[in-house]
């Protein structure tokens, strides 16, 4: 499966409807701000520039049901190659696939199809971005991943 047939599995997976607020907006600056960035944006327009600063992340403050209609755009924005002016988003996107181990809430809202395709994109960067894995020092993160989404749920 190349990176394009994948991406269509996991946006059919991943069809869910537009959430009206992204985060609990009215919790505090923060919420406020992430909510205003990712609501000007489609999933399609969505770009490592708006979620890939670890110290300013906005995926971390998004409600469950925003995460599930976001997770096309981070699987697309999670495959791109990294470039002199930016790092590759896998490294980052791998910690809210990781966190909490088997009691992610993410996981815990996705369904088992959805799980399925997740586990389907972690097993295509296993096989066809060894390399960038190596790299970006994050095959334990990935193998800590697949086991957590793969498992039966």
């Amino acid at each position: 499966m190349n990176d394009d047939e994948l991406l269509t599995l996991i946006a059919g997976e991943f069809s869910a409807r537009r959430p009206e607020h992204f985060t609990d907006d009215q919790h505090c600056c923060e919420c406020a701000e992430h909510d205003e960035v990712l609501s000007s944006r489609e999933l399609h327009t969505l770009t490592l520039a708006d979620i890939g600063n670890p110290g300013w992340d906005p995926i971390c403050f998004v409600t469950d049901e925003a995460f599930l209609y976001l997770f096309p755009a981070l699987a697309r924005i999670a495959l791109e190659a990294p470039r002199a002016d930016r790092a590759w988003y896998m490294e980052q996107f791998l910690f809210h696939l990781i966190y909490d181990g088997p009691q992610n809430r993410r996981l815990l809202v996705a369904s088992a199809a959805q799980r399925n395709a997740v586990a389907a994109l972690l097993r295509h960067v296993e096989q066809t971005r060894t390399n960038l894995v190596d790299d970006y020092l994050c095959r334990h993160d990935l193998e800590q991943a697949l086991s957590i989404w793969s498992a039966d749920g």
